[in-house]
Order: structure tokens, then C-alpha cells, then sequence
């Protein structure tokens, strides 16, 4: 005869959706889509710890159900990335700003920053990552686009989509004309790539993708036998693509009224936000000149040899940096700030520090190659 304690062994079941694992925690039988309720009202900065509950966990925390509920219940954030190159791997690894488990900082944080911030970068597992430059790599949404990538550096049409959700690449259709080291923008979620093209015509110099409807299309440009095919620097100001070669020719795009026009020279390498040693700089195109960030008290000044990154980060603007390493550098450490920008006039631009905290020691040399952040 079985014992009462055998007896109620058998009665037990377990959620299919949530078998533990020896490794991972113990977790109530739950229905699928209270789980995936649940979840959707959990900030996106804790998910890295959440997946690693166990596999099914972490199958669940990157399903389209889950975020088709996050936006239902307009739970959508945005959410900061990182990539970083290593001269030891030709590969390049993916970082994503999350909360530490352990929110208890050391003595020795509190000492480094007057804000501890419980934040830290979290690597994503993608074994295969293309290279990338950042001139060609824009974000819609939830996804990261890198075009015209190529291992040989060459010219090419090739177009892959960094999914934010499930951390996955796929190829996305390729661009019309091969390009090398094209320029894209966004606006009104279409992509538009300029330059890089080996023989530069009216015909070919810019290209459109459609992102709902999966297509590119040729823009004609008028102005095209005037620019140069390399573009140095573009940014989108007041609704226009605004594009400069090296030598300073510049041309912009209203894609809303199709017009072209040639614009100056002036300022031409620095159009959107800049960062140096003496501060931050962002373009008022209202008044059209440059105005120092006022405020950010707190925030450290970057050294001469740092490496320094920012992105528009959900309205708020992320910089990242670290210095520049060199070889037989040990431990480098990436800073991370979140500034809320406010303009109470049109004199100042002012700069709230939310926060500010080292959020990854990197063991060996590397390269600073972008920073960019997605609505999910």
C-alpha cells in the first residue's frame, strides 16, 4: 500500500508551458494568458532577468503575443542598445540597458557616481552579427535596420533587421543599388538611402524602403550630378533630409512636398547633437544656431580620449561612453546617462541628469560602434 505522502506526489502537476528546469526557479502553474498579462505590465528593463527563469520562460518573455499585449495596454517603451566591436572577434556583440537583480550598489559605486542608477548592459546572445556603420543603420520601432553591410566592404545591397523583441536577425529585401557606406534616414517610418552608389545619377542617388509594404523605390534627384557620392554627415531637421559629402556639398530632401534644395556648408559636420570636451551642443533649427546644454549638474566632464555616443533615447537623450582603449587595457568601464532636455525659452536648452552609472567593464580592447535605441 502507497503512502499518503506517494499518493500525493501523483496528484501534482505541472504547467507544460512552464516545466522547470534543475537550474531554474520553481514557479506556480499559471494559464498562458494571465502569464503573458502579467508580463506585459513588467518594464522591458527587467525582462534580461526574467528570462532566465528557464527556457520556456525566456520563449514566452520574446513572443509576438506578448508584445501585441504590451501595446494593447500601451505599455510600449523604449529601450537603449549598445554594440560594440572586438579586435580579438571579427563578430560584433549587442548590449541592452536593463536593471541590475541585485539593486544594493557597493560602497565603491556610491563613491564613482552621486546617482546610482541600478542600471547595467546586458549582452544579447547573436552569435553571427553582420558589421555595421552607423551611418546606415536607423531604427523603426521595434526594429534596428543595417544597411548596405558588407563582410568584404565592399559596395552592396544587402539589408538585415535586428528584431528588439526576440533579439533575432532576419534579411530584409535588398536595396535596388549596391552602396557603399550609404546614409539613411527615417520619416513617417519609410527609409531613405543616399549616396554609396558606383555610378551616382539623377536616377540612383537616393532610394526609398517602405517598411509596411516591404519595397524599395528610386527618388529622383535633380541635384544628384552636383553631390558627392560619399555621404559625411545627414541628419533630418524640420521634416528634410539634410546631406553632405566631404567636400561640404550639401543638398536636402522634403519627402512631404518632394522638393530638393541645395543648402550651406556652414556647420555641415555637425548637424543634430554633438558632444566634446566642453560640454553638450544641440541644433535649434527654429533660430538656426548651436546651444550648449545648460544644467546636467553632476555629470562628469569626458576626458579628451573618451569614446562618446548619444541617442534619442523615448523623447530623453542616452550618452554613452569610456575611454579610448588601447592594447594591454584591462577592465574598461562604459558610462551610461539618461537626460530629460526641457527649453523654457528660446534662449537656453536645459538638461535634467536622471541618472548616471558605469553599466559594463569590458576586459579587452574595443570600438565604440553605435548607440541606438527602439519602441517596444
Amino acid at each position: 500500500m502507497s503512502s499518503p505522502v506517494k499518493k500525493r506526489e501523483k496528484k501534482t502537476t505541472t504547467s507544460p508551458i512552464l516545466s522547470p528546469t534543475p537550474q531554474s526557479t520553481q514557479i506556480p502553474s499559471l494559464p498562458v494568458d494571465l502569464l503573458i498579462s502579467i508580463l506585459a505590465r513588467v518594464s522591458r528593463l527587467d525582462y534580461p532577468i526574467l528570462s532566465l527563469v528557464s527556457k520556456s520562460f525566456r520563449s514566452l518573455l520574446a513572443s509576438p503575443e506578448l508584445y501585441e499585449t504590451r501595446s494593447l495596454l500601451g505599455r510600449t517603451e523604449s529601450c537603449l542598445y549598445l554594440c560594440l566591436g572586438f579586435t580579438s572577434n571579427s563578430n560584433l556583440r549587442w548590449f541592452t540597458l536593463c536593471r541590475k537583480p541585485n539593486l544594493n550598489v557597493t560602497n565603491n559605486m556610491k563613491k564613482k557616481t552621486n546617482k546610482p542608477s541600478g542600471h547595467v548592459m546586458a549582452a544579447i546572445p547573436m552569435p553571427n552579427s553582420p558589421p555595421v556603420h552607423r551611418s546606415g543603420l536607423v531604427t523603426v520601432g521595434s526594429d534596428i535596420y543595417n544597411i548596405g553591410w558588407s563582410i568584404i566592404n565592399d559596395h552592396s545591397s544587402s539589408v538585415s533587421i535586428l528584431d528588439c523583441r526576440s533579439h533575432t536577425l532576419r534579411e530584409a529585401p535588398n536595396m535596388l543599388v549596391e552602396r557603399f557606406f550609404p546614409a539613411a534616414n527615417v520619416i513617417d517610418g519609410k527609409i531613405y538611402v543616399a549616396g554609396g552608389s558606383k555610378d551616382s545619377n539623377s536616377s540612383n542617388w537616393m532610394e526609398v524602403f517602405d517598411v509596411k509594404t516591404q519595397t524599395w523605390e528610386l527618388v529622383l534627384n535633380p541635384n544628384a550630378d552636383g553631390c558627392e557620392s560619399r555621404i559625411c554627415k545627414s541628419a533630418v531637421i524640420d521634416e528634410a533630409i539634410c546631406l553632405f559629402g566631404y567636400k561640404g556639398v550639401g543638398v536636402a530632401y522634403n519627402p512631404g512636398i518632394n522638393k530638393w534644395e541645395r543648402i550651406g556648408a556652414v556647420n555641415y559636420l555637425d548637424l543634430g547633437w554633438e558632444c566634446k570636451s566642453d560640454g553638450i551642443k544641440l541644433y535649434d533649427s527654429k533660430i538656426g544656431r548651436w546651444m550648449k546644454l545648460k544644467g546636467l549638474e553632476g555629470l562628469p566632464k569626458f576626458a579628451s580620449n573618451s569614446w562618446v555616443r548619444l541617442a534619442d533615447y523615448g523623447g530623453k537623450m542616452a550618452v554613452l561612453w569610456g575611454n579610448l582603449p588601447t592594447t594591454g587595457d584591462n577592465n574598461n568601464v562604459i558610462w551610461c546617462a539618461v537626460i530629460t532636455l526641457e527649453k523654457p525659452d528660446n534662449e537656453k536648452i536645459w538638461g535634467k541628469v536622471e541618472w548616471f552609472d558605469a553599466v559594463l567593464t569590458v576586459p579587452e580592447p574595443y570600438e565604440f560602434v553605435c548607440a541606438r535605441a527602439a519602441t517596444v
